[in-house]
Protein backbone atom coordinates (compact mmCIF):
# COMPACT_ATOMS: atom_id res chain seq x y z
CA UNK A 1 0.00 0.00 0.00
CA UNK A 2 1.15 3.28 -0.92
CA UNK A 3 1.98 6.17 1.53
CA UNK A 4 -1.03 8.67 2.62
CA UNK A 5 -0.23 12.07 1.51
CA UNK A 6 1.06 14.38 4.05
CA UNK A 7 -1.31 16.04 6.51
CA UNK A 8 -1.85 19.70 6.44
CA UNK A 9 -0.30 19.87 10.61
CA UNK A 10 3.09 17.24 9.41
CA UNK A 11 3.18 20.05 6.73
CA UNK A 12 3.33 22.85 8.76
CA UNK A 13 5.33 21.28 11.31
CA UNK A 14 8.15 20.24 8.71
CA UNK A 15 8.23 23.86 7.56
CA UNK A 16 8.47 24.94 11.16
CA UNK A 17 11.52 22.79 11.75
CA UNK A 18 13.08 23.61 8.33
CA UNK A 19 13.03 27.24 9.39
CA UNK A 20 13.95 26.83 12.74
CA UNK A 21 16.70 24.53 11.77
CA UNK A 22 17.75 27.56 10.10
CA UNK A 23 17.83 30.11 12.29
CA UNK A 24 19.80 27.83 14.63
CA UNK A 25 22.25 27.77 11.89
CA UNK A 26 22.18 31.54 12.21
CA UNK A 27 22.56 31.61 15.78
CA UNK A 28 25.68 29.12 15.66
CA UNK A 29 27.67 31.74 12.90
CA UNK A 30 26.96 34.46 15.13
CA UNK A 31 27.72 33.05 18.62
CA UNK A 32 30.97 31.11 17.05
CA UNK A 33 31.89 33.78 14.39
CA UNK A 34 32.09 37.30 16.40
CA UNK A 35 34.22 38.35 19.22
CA UNK A 36 31.18 39.85 21.11
CA UNK A 37 28.31 37.35 20.59
CA UNK A 38 25.51 38.87 22.77
CA UNK A 39 26.16 42.35 20.62
CA UNK A 40 26.08 40.02 17.41
CA UNK A 41 23.04 37.65 18.19
CA UNK A 42 21.15 41.09 19.75
CA UNK A 43 22.06 42.67 16.62
CA UNK A 44 19.98 40.09 14.67
CA UNK A 45 17.06 39.42 16.39
CA UNK A 46 16.58 42.94 18.07
CA UNK A 47 17.73 45.14 15.12
CA UNK A 48 14.82 45.22 12.86
CA UNK A 49 12.33 46.63 15.38
CA UNK A 50 15.34 48.88 17.02
CA UNK A 51 14.10 52.25 14.86
CA UNK A 52 11.82 53.22 12.40
CA UNK A 53 14.41 52.94 9.12
CA UNK A 54 15.15 49.15 9.84
CA UNK A 55 11.69 48.59 10.34
CA UNK A 56 10.33 50.30 7.46
CA UNK A 57 12.71 48.88 5.41
CA UNK A 58 11.65 44.92 6.41
CA UNK A 59 7.79 45.79 5.93
CA UNK A 60 8.87 47.10 2.10
CA UNK A 61 10.56 44.20 1.68
CA UNK A 62 7.99 41.81 3.17
CA UNK A 63 6.00 43.42 -0.06
CA UNK A 64 7.89 42.96 -2.58
CA UNK A 65 8.69 39.04 -1.63
CA UNK A 66 4.71 38.60 -1.04
CA UNK A 67 4.95 39.81 -4.62
CA UNK A 68 7.64 37.32 -6.18
CA UNK A 69 6.24 34.22 -3.89
CA UNK A 70 2.94 34.74 -5.41
CA UNK A 71 4.57 34.87 -8.81
CA UNK A 72 6.26 31.31 -8.19
CA UNK A 73 2.98 29.87 -6.47
CA UNK A 74 0.96 30.71 -9.89
CA UNK A 75 3.23 28.94 -11.97
CA UNK A 76 3.65 25.83 -9.40
CA UNK A 77 0.33 25.45 -8.95
CA UNK A 78 -0.16 24.71 -12.55
CA UNK A 79 2.63 21.97 -12.62
CA UNK A 80 4.65 24.44 -14.20
CA UNK A 81 7.84 26.30 -13.29
CA UNK A 82 9.37 29.86 -13.99
CA UNK A 83 13.06 30.19 -13.12
CA UNK A 84 13.04 33.62 -14.77
CA UNK A 85 11.75 35.40 -11.95
CA UNK A 86 15.29 37.58 -11.29
CA UNK A 87 15.44 38.80 -14.55
CA UNK A 88 11.94 39.39 -15.12
CA UNK A 89 11.93 41.70 -11.75
CA UNK A 90 15.11 43.39 -13.61
CA UNK A 91 13.76 44.41 -16.41
CA UNK A 92 10.27 45.61 -15.18
CA UNK A 93 11.90 47.67 -13.19
CA UNK A 94 14.00 49.25 -16.57
CA UNK A 95 10.54 49.26 -18.20
CA UNK A 96 8.90 51.36 -15.36
CA UNK A 97 11.66 54.16 -14.98
CA UNK A 98 12.35 54.17 -19.04
CA UNK A 99 7.98 54.69 -19.33
CA UNK A 100 7.83 56.99 -16.24
CA UNK A 101 10.73 58.79 -17.20
CA UNK A 102 9.22 59.63 -20.73
CA UNK A 103 6.12 60.69 -19.74
CA UNK A 104 7.31 63.34 -16.73
CA UNK A 105 4.28 66.14 -17.09
CA UNK A 106 1.59 63.22 -17.20
CA UNK A 107 -0.91 62.79 -14.64
CA UNK A 108 -0.06 61.05 -11.33
CA UNK A 109 -2.35 58.20 -12.49
CA UNK A 110 -1.90 58.24 -15.84
CA UNK A 111 1.69 58.11 -15.49
CA UNK A 112 1.50 55.28 -12.85
CA UNK A 113 -0.90 52.89 -14.34
CA UNK A 114 1.21 53.14 -17.64
CA UNK A 115 4.13 52.59 -15.99
CA UNK A 116 3.13 49.64 -13.86
CA UNK A 117 1.38 48.11 -16.96
CA UNK A 118 4.19 48.01 -19.09
CA UNK A 119 6.47 46.71 -16.49
CA UNK A 120 3.95 43.65 -16.09
CA UNK A 121 3.40 43.14 -19.51
CA UNK A 122 6.77 42.74 -20.68
CA UNK A 123 7.63 40.50 -17.81
CA UNK A 124 4.23 38.64 -18.43
CA UNK A 125 5.45 38.25 -22.25
CA UNK A 126 9.01 37.05 -21.57
CA UNK A 127 8.01 34.72 -18.92
CA UNK A 128 4.96 33.57 -21.08
CA UNK A 129 7.19 32.67 -23.86
CA UNK A 130 8.78 29.92 -22.20
CA UNK A 131 4.97 28.42 -21.58
CA UNK A 132 4.60 28.70 -24.66
CA UNK A 133 7.63 27.25 -25.62
CA UNK A 134 6.47 23.75 -23.62
CA UNK A 135 3.15 24.07 -24.53
CA UNK A 136 4.06 24.20 -28.28
CA UNK A 137 7.61 21.95 -28.49
CA UNK A 138 7.41 20.45 -25.37
CA UNK A 139 10.67 22.84 -24.35
CA UNK A 140 11.74 22.17 -20.42
CA UNK A 141 10.31 25.61 -18.88
CA UNK A 142 13.22 25.16 -16.21
CA UNK A 143 15.32 26.13 -18.99
CA UNK A 144 14.07 28.55 -20.86
CA UNK A 145 12.98 30.91 -18.30
CA UNK A 146 16.18 30.69 -16.23
CA UNK A 147 18.34 31.25 -19.77
CA UNK A 148 15.89 34.30 -21.09
CA UNK A 149 16.48 35.39 -17.00
CA UNK A 150 20.34 34.65 -17.33
CA UNK A 151 20.23 36.96 -21.03
CA UNK A 152 18.17 39.59 -19.46
CA UNK A 153 20.23 40.21 -16.73
CA UNK A 154 23.35 41.68 -18.21
CA UNK A 155 21.63 43.58 -21.04
CA UNK A 156 19.68 45.78 -18.26
CA UNK A 157 22.99 46.30 -16.48
CA UNK A 158 24.63 47.19 -19.49
CA UNK A 159 21.63 49.92 -20.31
CA UNK A 160 21.71 51.46 -16.47
CA UNK A 161 25.15 51.81 -16.46
CA UNK A 162 25.47 52.85 -19.98
CA UNK A 163 22.84 54.65 -22.07
CA UNK A 164 20.35 55.51 -19.34
CA UNK A 165 22.59 56.25 -16.64
CA UNK A 166 21.59 59.67 -14.67
CA UNK A 167 24.91 61.33 -15.19
CA UNK A 168 24.05 63.42 -11.71
CA UNK A 169 24.62 60.00 -9.96
CA UNK A 170 27.91 58.73 -8.76
CA UNK A 171 25.47 55.60 -8.02
CA UNK A 172 24.82 53.30 -11.48
CA UNK A 173 21.18 54.17 -11.54
CA UNK A 174 18.55 56.06 -14.11
CA UNK A 175 17.58 59.51 -13.70
CA UNK A 176 15.23 59.22 -10.27
CA UNK A 177 11.02 59.29 -11.99
CA UNK A 178 8.98 62.26 -11.32
CA UNK A 179 7.43 63.10 -7.85
CA UNK A 180 3.79 62.48 -9.34
CA UNK A 181 4.53 59.03 -10.01
CA UNK A 182 6.06 57.69 -6.37
CA UNK A 183 4.02 56.23 -4.00
CA UNK A 184 3.39 57.49 -0.78
CA UNK A 185 5.96 57.03 2.17
CA UNK A 186 4.76 55.66 5.42
CA UNK A 187 7.51 55.75 7.68
CA UNK A 188 10.24 58.06 6.62
CA UNK A 189 13.41 57.40 6.35
CA UNK A 190 12.58 54.12 5.07
CA UNK A 191 11.49 52.97 2.03
CA UNK A 192 8.27 51.59 3.38
CA UNK A 193 5.19 52.85 0.92
CA UNK A 194 2.13 52.04 0.47
CA UNK A 195 2.73 49.43 -2.10
CA UNK A 196 3.01 46.89 0.89
CA UNK A 197 -1.02 46.94 1.46
CA UNK A 198 -1.50 46.09 -2.08
CA UNK A 199 0.54 42.64 -2.25
CA UNK A 200 -1.48 42.12 1.11
CA UNK A 201 -4.39 42.84 -0.65
CA UNK A 202 -3.43 40.55 -3.78
CA UNK A 203 -2.74 37.55 -2.11
CA UNK A 204 -5.94 37.42 -0.55
CA UNK A 205 -7.18 37.67 -4.22
CA UNK A 206 -5.22 35.10 -5.49
CA UNK A 207 -6.38 32.89 -2.66
CA UNK A 208 -9.99 33.75 -3.94
CA UNK A 209 -9.72 32.74 -7.47
CA UNK A 210 -7.87 29.53 -6.99
CA UNK A 211 -10.18 28.50 -4.16
CA UNK A 212 -13.42 29.74 -5.28
CA UNK A 213 -13.65 29.94 -9.12
CA UNK A 214 -13.92 27.43 -11.67
CA UNK A 215 -10.56 28.29 -13.19
CA UNK A 216 -8.64 28.28 -9.99
CA UNK A 217 -10.23 24.76 -9.57
CA UNK A 218 -8.85 23.84 -13.44
CA UNK A 219 -5.08 25.24 -13.13
CA UNK A 220 -4.73 23.14 -9.60
CA UNK A 221 -6.41 19.84 -11.04
CA UNK A 222 -3.86 20.46 -14.22
CA UNK A 223 -0.84 21.01 -11.97
CA UNK A 224 -1.92 17.97 -9.47
CA UNK A 225 -2.15 15.58 -12.95
CA UNK A 226 -2.41 17.22 -16.31
CA UNK A 227 -3.75 13.72 -18.27
CA UNK A 228 -6.17 13.44 -15.86
CA UNK A 229 -7.29 17.13 -16.21
CA UNK A 230 -7.15 16.57 -19.66
CA UNK A 231 -9.25 13.70 -19.63
CA UNK A 232 -12.05 15.82 -17.67
CA UNK A 233 -11.87 18.60 -20.58
CA UNK A 234 -9.58 20.89 -19.09
CA UNK A 235 -7.86 23.26 -21.97
CA UNK A 236 -4.33 21.98 -20.71
CA UNK A 237 -2.42 23.86 -22.84
CA UNK A 238 -3.62 27.27 -21.73
CA UNK A 239 -2.74 26.49 -18.59
CA UNK A 240 1.02 25.73 -19.41
CA UNK A 241 0.89 29.14 -21.53
CA UNK A 242 -1.52 31.31 -18.68
CA UNK A 243 0.09 30.60 -15.51
CA UNK A 244 3.57 31.40 -16.78
CA UNK A 245 2.31 34.71 -18.04
CA UNK A 246 0.85 34.98 -14.61
CA UNK A 247 4.03 34.30 -12.90
CA UNK A 248 5.83 37.29 -15.28
CA UNK A 249 3.46 39.30 -14.32
CA UNK A 250 3.62 39.48 -10.24
CA UNK A 251 7.33 39.83 -10.71
CA UNK A 252 6.95 42.39 -13.09
CA UNK A 253 4.54 44.15 -10.44
CA UNK A 254 7.74 43.83 -7.69
CA UNK A 255 9.86 45.37 -10.45
CA UNK A 256 7.31 48.10 -10.67
CA UNK A 257 6.91 48.78 -7.17
CA UNK A 258 10.55 48.90 -6.51
CA UNK A 259 10.70 51.50 -9.28
CA UNK A 260 7.53 54.12 -7.97
CA UNK A 261 7.78 53.28 -4.55
CA UNK A 262 11.15 51.83 -3.12
CA UNK A 263 13.94 53.79 -4.70
CA UNK A 264 12.35 55.84 -7.58
CA UNK A 265 15.04 54.47 -10.15
CA UNK A 266 16.61 51.20 -11.12
CA UNK A 267 19.08 50.53 -9.80
CA UNK A 268 22.55 48.07 -11.12
CA UNK A 269 21.76 44.93 -9.53
CA UNK A 270 18.83 46.08 -6.87
CA UNK A 271 17.44 42.88 -7.45
CA UNK A 272 20.01 40.84 -5.14
CA UNK A 273 18.88 37.65 -5.11
CA UNK A 274 14.50 38.65 -4.91
CA UNK A 275 13.55 36.57 -7.76
CA UNK A 276 14.96 33.48 -6.02
CA UNK A 277 14.02 34.03 -2.85
CA UNK A 278 10.75 34.23 -3.84
CA UNK A 279 11.12 30.03 -4.69
CA UNK A 280 11.89 30.22 -1.34
CA UNK A 281 8.83 32.02 0.60
CA UNK A 282 6.63 29.91 -1.95
CA UNK A 283 7.92 26.40 -0.90
CA UNK A 284 7.84 27.79 3.13
CA UNK A 285 4.21 29.11 2.02
CA UNK A 286 3.66 25.28 0.90
CA UNK A 287 2.53 27.26 -2.48
CA UNK A 288 -0.93 28.72 -0.88
CA UNK A 289 -1.53 32.50 -1.37
CA UNK A 290 -2.56 32.96 2.05
CA UNK A 291 0.83 31.22 3.86
CA UNK A 292 2.77 33.29 1.40
CA UNK A 293 2.07 36.35 3.45
CA UNK A 294 3.73 34.81 7.09
CA UNK A 295 6.53 33.09 5.12
CA UNK A 296 7.41 36.16 3.57
CA UNK A 297 7.57 38.57 6.47
CA UNK A 298 9.43 35.69 7.75
CA UNK A 299 12.67 35.76 5.29
CA UNK A 300 12.23 39.42 5.29
CA UNK A 301 12.68 39.42 9.21
CA UNK A 302 15.60 37.00 8.86
CA UNK A 303 16.63 38.89 5.66
CA UNK A 304 16.82 42.39 7.92
CA UNK A 305 18.50 40.73 10.82
CA UNK A 306 21.43 40.15 8.95
CA UNK A 307 21.76 43.61 7.07
CA UNK A 308 21.77 44.70 10.75
CA UNK A 309 23.94 42.33 11.76
CA UNK A 310 26.05 43.42 9.22
CA UNK A 311 26.09 47.03 9.65
CA UNK A 312 26.15 47.06 13.83
CA UNK A 313 29.08 43.91 13.91
CA UNK A 314 31.82 42.72 11.83
CA UNK A 315 29.63 39.80 10.00
CA UNK A 316 29.17 40.84 6.35
CA UNK A 317 26.14 41.45 4.13
CA UNK A 318 26.94 37.67 2.66
CA UNK A 319 25.09 36.44 5.92
CA UNK A 320 21.74 36.88 4.28
CA UNK A 321 22.97 34.84 1.73
CA UNK A 322 23.62 32.27 3.81
CA UNK A 323 20.69 32.40 5.89
CA UNK A 324 18.43 32.02 2.52
CA UNK A 325 20.53 29.30 1.31
CA UNK A 326 20.19 27.20 4.32
CA UNK A 327 16.38 27.85 4.43
CA UNK A 328 16.09 27.16 0.95
CA UNK A 329 18.48 23.91 1.43
CA UNK A 330 16.22 22.53 4.13
CA UNK A 331 12.71 23.43 2.57
CA UNK A 332 13.21 22.25 -0.46
CA UNK A 333 14.72 18.81 0.96
CA UNK A 334 11.67 18.67 3.66
CA UNK A 335 9.38 18.57 0.30
CA UNK A 336 11.68 16.33 -1.72
CA UNK A 337 12.69 13.76 0.18
CA UNK A 338 9.29 12.00 1.54
CA UNK A 339 8.29 12.15 -2.38
CA UNK A 340 11.71 10.07 -3.11
CA UNK A 341 10.80 7.83 -0.51
CA UNK A 342 7.04 7.01 -1.64
CA UNK A 343 8.47 6.66 -5.00
CA UNK A 344 11.13 4.21 -4.24
CA UNK A 345 8.71 2.33 -1.91
CA UNK A 346 6.27 1.96 -4.85
CA UNK A 347 8.53 1.14 -7.24
CA UNK A 348 10.45 -1.96 -4.44
CA UNK A 349 6.64 -2.89 -3.89
CA UNK A 350 5.82 -6.33 -5.39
Amino acid sequence: MSEQPMTAPRRAAGTLVAVSAAILVTVILLAIGSPNPARALTSFFLGPFSNRFFFGNMIDTFGLLILVGLGVCAAFRAGVFNLGGEGQVYIAALTTAVVALSMPTAPAPIGILAATGAAVLVAALLAGLSGLFRWAWGTDELITSFLISAALVPTVNFLIVGPLRNPDSNLMTTVRVAEQFRFLRLLPPSTLNVSVGAAVLLAVLAHGFLFSTLRGYELRMTGLNREFARYGGVAVGAYTVLPMAVSGGFHGLAGAFFVLGTHHAAIEGFTAGLGWNGIAVALIGRNHPLLIIPAALVFAYLEAGSRVAGLQTEFTFELAAIIQAVIFFLITAEIVLPKLRRAHRERSAP
